[in-house]
């Protein structure tokens, strides 16, 4: 294997800390980087997961122990302005965003790669569950990694295709069991640190939270308004559309007759939309700011579609493409398709690209 010279992203949790110990152990020359997102003061109860200050000094501690410099970025304005003014932003104009998919593409890497050149790197590097392979004609491939519980292929479909030839997964091989013991084996101070599940800037698990510190009290995304069908029959009052997410049972109130889940929010009327478990459903899809990694399909390809993290690739047929739109069917209809969220899409392992999904008509 070619050596190279490789900045690490280093949160403090295991999944950076054993990615770097691996590139040591191959030979390669290794710089930790940990990245400063926003302001912790601000944050109550981060200092102790991945991203807060505990993190940064975990990371730094996995450094030591594995021979490596180690240095901190602060990205905090442009994390504010990429990642969470557009969290906001979605929210209140009713979708779904993917906070973690924006930063890869608009923050993390691009900047990883700006201050790798700083440094002397000819290589980036990351804990994500991910693989990076070679068409026949030689040219790079971001692919799902072989842990299908931990794969995260899917929130990198938004980076630039250029950084391509520059990205290692040194985790795209293996299991979370086996990083976890290969920490342990190396006596990483990350090894058994739990894994950090929410949003980082969202320390409560509440979203809202950080909707109602950055939106006006009385901005329409959180004030009441009313819980209509699809065919704009009044069935109840909701607390803002903001507050609820397409699939969403609960907040919906009783007294319907019926199990009613949220079809989708429409913000100019200050409604959501709510029907039975047969409406959640979509043959179709719509996909707009769209990313390509590689040559992308044409109208009649089959490929799959993956609308959410945890759910399963969906066999689908291109209808139509153009330079800012893909339109597709599903071969089954799928089940809570949400504007905002990442659709990516994949042919086998490898990742063609993706998009934000579109609003349901």
């Amino acid at each position: 294997m070619e050596k190279r010279t490789v900045l690490v992203a280093m949160s403090g949790g295991v999944d950076s800390s054993v990615a770097a110990a691996l590139l040591v152990e191959q030979g390669h020359r290794v710089i930790g980087a940990t990245m400063k997102t926003f302001c912790y003061s601000e944050t109550d109860g981060r200092s102790q997961t991945c991203c807060g200050l505990e993190g940064i000094m975990d990371a730094r501690r996995v450094a030591d122990r594995v021979g490596v410099p180690h240095y901190v970025f602060d990205v905090e304005k442009d994390f504010t302005r990429d990642v969470i003014d557009d969290f906001v932003a979605e929210y209140a104009n009713g979708r779904t965003p993917n906070p973690c998919v924006r930063c890869n593409g608009n923050t993390k890497f691009r900047d990883l790669l700006k201050r790798g050149a700083m440094l002397g790197c000819d290589a980036i590097a990351t804990g994500h569950y991910a693989r990076m392979g070679r068409n026949e004609q030689g040219e790079p491939l971001l692919m799902r990694g072989v842990d299908h519980d931990k794969d995260q292929a899917y929130f990198l479909w938004s980076l630039p295709a250029e950084l391509l030839p520059q990205l290692m997964f040194p985790l795209g091989e293996l299991t979370k069991p086996e990083v976890r013991e290969r920490a342990r084996a190396l006596g990483l101070a990350t090894a058994d640190k739990p894994e950090s599940q929410e949003i980082c800037f969202v320390p409560t698990g509440n979203y809202v939270d950080v909707l109602e510190k950055r939106l006006t009290a009385e901005h329409p995304a959180l004030a009441p308004g009313k819980l209509v069908t699809a065919s704009g029959d009044v069935v109840g009052e909701h607390a803002g559309y903001a507050r609820y997410t397409v699939g969403q049972r609960k907040g919906l109130g009783g007294g319907h007759g019926q199990r009613l889940y949220v079809l989708g929010a429409r913000p100019s009327r200050r409604e959501v939309v709510v029907g039975t478990r047969e409406e959640l459903h979509r043959a179709d899809i719509e996909i707009g700011e769209i990313n390509w990694l590689g040559a992308p399909p044409a109208a009649g390809d089959l490929v799959q579609i993956q609308i959410r993290h945890r759910a399963a690739p969906a066999d689908a047929t291109v209808v139509r493409l153009d330079s800012d739109r893909l339109d597709l069917t599903f071969h089954r209809p799928q089940r809570a398709v949400a504007p905002g969220q990442s659709a990516v899409i994949f042919r086998d392992q490898v990742v063609l690209g993706g998009g934000r999904i579109g609003n349901r008509e």
